[in-house]
């Protein structure tokens, strides 16, 4: 499942609130704590993110050009 803006504001409110429970069209996920409310927040907006701009992948090629020793 792709992650929408719409989902974060979803728990944007929720947190907001002080809820532990976010619902989602036709699903709903209750946390354990608020702390983990935020975590999963932050590891959306991660995903978002990445997904919105997936940038280049960094590659560092070292090469030795010496005798060997």
């Amino acid at each position: 499942m792709a992650i929408t803006q719409q989902d974060i504001d979803h728990i944007d409110r929720a947190i907001a609130r002080g809820e532990r429970v976010v619902r989602f069209a036709d699903r709903q996920v209750e946390f354990r704590s608020m702390d983990e409310l935020i975590k999963a927040r932050n590891a959306m907006l991660t995903e978002l993110s990445r997904a919105a701009n997936p940038g280049r992948s960094r590659i560092t090629r070292i090469y030795h050009a010496g005798k060997g020793f």
